[in-house]
Parts: C-alpha cells; sequence; structure tokens
C-alpha cells in the first residue's frame, strides 16, 4: 500500500516541478528591439539635425570645404531672408489652400469610393476594383502629358485649379479605406437598417466614427504628398503668384549665386507642417495600417 500511494505523489512531483521553476527575465527596462531601432532612429535624424543646423549658419559656413558640421554662432540670415520674402506668404497660403482641398476631397470621395467597395455588390465591381489598383503601379512621367492636355483644355494652367483638380481622389485613399471597412464587423450597419437608416446615413452615422484611424492616415499621407509636390507644379504654374512653397523655393537658387542659408532656412519651415501634422497623428496611422490588412 505504501508502494502505491507513493507512486502518484512523486510523479505528480516531478510534474509539478517544471512549473514550479520561475521564468527569466529580461533585466533591460526596455524592449531588445529598441538596441536595434534607436541607432536606426538616429541615423534617418541625421539629415534632419543637420538640415536644422545649416540653417542657423551663414553662407560661408556652409560652402566651406570641409563642411561645418556644428554653427560657430547663431545666424539667422536665412529666416529673415525667407520671411522677408513679400511673395512667401503667399506661396504659403497656395500650399494650404492646395493641401486642404485635396485632403477634404480624398476623405469625402474615397470614403464614398471605399464604402461602395467594401459592401455594395454590383456587376463589374471588382474588376473595376482591379483597374483602379492597376493605376497605382503606373509612374507620374507616363500621364503627365495627358494631364497637362486636359487642364489646358479645361483652362486650368497657371491656376491653383491645375494642382487641385488631379488630386480631388487618389486610388490609395479608396483603397486604404476600402480595407479598413472590411474590418468592421457587419452587424452594426445591419442593425441601423433595420431602424430604417438609408446607406448614407449608416456611413456618415456609424462607419465614419468608427474609421477615424483610417481617415487620419489619409490624411496624413495626402497632406505629406500634395505640400512635397514639386514635379507638378513646375510644370503647370508659370507665373510667381500662384506657387506653391516647394516651387517659390527653388527660385532661391540661382545660375551663378545661390543663397544657401535662405534655402535651408525655407526647407526647414515647409518640413515643419509636415512633421507636426505626422506626429499628432501618429497612434491613428499605426492603428489604421495594423487594422487595415486584417481582412482582404
Amino acid at each position: 500500500m505504501t508502494a502505491t500511494t507513493t507512486a502518484p505523489e512523486a510523479t505528480t512531483h516531478r510534474t509539478a516541478r517544471p512549473s514550479a521553476l520561475p521564468r527569466r527575465r529580461s533585466r533591460l527596462p526596455f524592449s531588445p528591439w529598441h538596441v536595434l531601432l534607436a541607432p536606426l532612429a538616429l541615423l534617418f535624424a541625421v539629415p534632419l539635425i543637420w538640415l536644422l543646423l545649416s540653417s542657423v549658419m551663414s553662407n560661408a559656413e556652409i560652402n566651406r570645404f570641409p563642411p561645418a558640421l556644428w554653427p560657430s554662432g547663431i545666424d539667422f540670415g536665412g529666416y529673415r531672408y525667407v520671411l522677408g520674402n513679400a511673395m512667401f506668404p503667399r506661396w504659403l497660403l497656395n500650399s494650404a489652400i492646395v493641401s486642404a482641398v485635396a485632403v477634404t476631397s480624398n476623405l469625402v470621395f474615397g470614403a464614398l469610393g471605399g464604402y461602395a467597395f467594401a459592401r455594395m455588390r454590383f456587376r463589374g465591381s471588382r474588376t473595376l476594383l482591379v483597374l483602379m489598383l492597376a493605376t497605382m503601379a503606373v509612374p507620374f512621367q507616363l500621364t503627365m502629358i495627358p494631364t497637362f492636355l486636359v487642364m489646358k483644355r479645361l483652362g486650368l494652367i497657371d491656376t491653383l485649379g491645375a494642382l487641385i483638380v488631379p488630386s480631388l481622389v487618389t486610388p490609395f485613399a479608396v483603397f486604404l479605406l476600402r480595407q479598413f471597412f472590411l474590418s468592421l464587423p457587419r452587424e452594426l450597419e445591419e442593425a441601423a437598417w433595420i431602424d430604417g437608416c438609408s446607406r448614407l446615413r449608416v456611413l456618415c452615422s456609424i462607419v465614419l466614427p468608427l474609421a477615424r484611424p483610417a481617415l487620419a492616415t489619409v490624411a496624413v499621407l495626402t497632406f505629406l504628398t500634395t505640400w512635397n509636390d514639386l514635379t507638378w507644379p513646375l510644370i503647370a504654374i508659370n507665373h510667381d503668384t500662384q506657387y506653391t512653397l516647394q516651387l517659390g523655393l527653388t527660385t532661391f537658387q540661382g545660375q551663378h549665386h545661390t543663397r544657401w542659408s535662405a534655402v535651408m532656412a525655407g526647407n526647414v519651415l515647409t518640413v515643419l507642417p509636415v512633421l507636426l501634422a505626422f506626429l499628432f497623428a501618429q497612434k491613428a496611422f499605426i492603428r489604421s495600417v495594423t487594422s487595415s490588412g486584417l481582412k482582404g
């Protein structure tokens, strides 16, 4: 009896012994991935840091060889030259108008198109979706001349309309919002339909409030693309009163003389809104990217 009763106890002790051992915990106060990501983040931040430092240098320091890595003194001559330019406020206003209209239109049309592709089934919907996504693979250099001819036929060349109309809606905005709408449960919409809500009411009252991360992502990416665009304004705009900020900064670079301090200061003022927009929306950006890939 003694042998038979102690055998199960011995087996239970042998099975319970591994679970009783304490788990080894990492002694680092942060994730081990930070050891790899911190140097990479610093490496990517070096150009921005050098841009900030060179914006407070004099032209002699910037043109010196080898280039100075640290300013000998703070010189705001570049900022005074940029802000003292009579056209700079006009360029800033033009960029703000074009970016604001592009962001608003992409949110509206992207939400309507994305919801239609996500929830409505009509003849040729998948073919239309594939054709729309295929346009994302076409480089802008191939559509540049046809776009210019269309804008010329509409009489929009050398106006802000030539910059706004081609950016009213993008396939990426429609696709990203469609993917996010697919991840939302249908039960919420079906309950609203039972209560008598139309599709547009369901989209505005139920779907869009839940899609704030995706909407913020579309807004930030559209703003970044439109704000930093230089190629298309360089083709469609001729008069300096219609210049955007990026196009206006090119006037600081001449064939024989370039005010590099003004160029650096202007680039700092141009990059600052983009950085602020991304910092305010980075959490929504991450949530949108992680959730929009749940269902295809």
